[in-house]
């Protein structure tokens, strides 16, 4: 099957470049299930249950989640929900739900995992261990039948997310990072068929600091000076993601596209 992951939607401006790229994409390339990094989806931080049903209408499918996911209290009964197509964390012990849902697509079931790294920056939050927390998921998943499985990892360091991707080797079909919004060039199939990328990148301004004004972060690395974050809604258009084409068999990966597009 083809599986689609899109990353970080980054407020309107990421919303307005899904609608614009998505439609034609899923007829172009016969996608079988679309996945979204859903962290950002509303003004940058988390995901109001509307704005998710109106990327659901432009043909997304299932969200992953991350450390902005449990910031919306309306998304929080929408996480507890095993029949809603949404997740946060499984490792994060704030976000509601299990940080990991079955979706059945018209070929069969699909596992998706949502998983924090451990090392996060400046950011605050209390972090279970990514690795065991894994194992303890594909433990109890194991004889549950499914026709893939996608994990991925939301995290600030390359070094972690590409451990965490060999870890997994061979065990999954895909672990595919998120969270940095700028795109990594190591898409590849790992030697025990696990499909793998650092960072997919993000679909929002391009010329932004990962969708955020520069005005708004210059001062803060500059001077010292406390400033918030703005969003940019001017400019040209990003939109990131990756193809996975997978085989129904062996629920492993034949190959990992990286798929980018641009809108002036």
């Amino acid at each position: 099957m083809n599986i689609l992951y899109i990353g970080d939607i980054m407020g309107e401006p990421g919303i307005k470049i899904v609608d614009n790229v998505l439609p034609d994409l899923k007829k172009d390339k016969q996608i079988d299930l679309v996945i979204a990094q859903g962290e950002n989806v509303s003004e940058g931080k988390g995901m109001l249950p509307e704005d998710m049903q109106r990327l659901q209408k432009l043909g997304i499918d299932f969200f992953s989640g991350g450390n902005h996911t449990p910031s919306k209290e309306a998304l929080k009964p929408l996480l507890e929900d095993p029949l809603q197509p949404v997740i946060g964390p499984a490792n994060m012990p704030a976000c509601p739900g299990l940080g990991y849902k079955f979706f059945q697509t018209p070929k069969g079931p699909v596992l998706v995992i949502t998983i924090l790294g451990e090392t996060f920056g400046h950011t605050k939050v209390e972090i279970d261990n990514p690795l065991k927390t894994i194992d303890q998921i594909l433990l109890v998943n194991k004889d549950n039948p499914r026709l893939a499985t996608i994990v991925n990892i939301h995290g600030d360091y390359s070094s972690e997310k590409v451990i965490f991707g060999y870890y997994l080797d061979g065990q999954v079909t895909a672990v595919v990072g998120d969270h940095w919004h700028t795109p990594t060039a190591d898409s590849m199939v790992l030697p025990e068929g696990t499909a793998h990328i650092t960072d997919v990148g993000m679909c929002g301004i391009l010329h932004s600091s990962l969708g955020v004004k520069f005005e708004s972060v210059i001062p803060r690395w500059k001077d010292g000076a406390i400033t918030k974050n703005e969003l940019e809604a001017e400019g040209p258009l990003q939109f990131n993601s990756v193809l996975i084409e997978s085989d129904d068999e062996s629920r492993l990966a034949r190959k990992i596209e990286l798929i980018q597009k641009t809108v002036a």
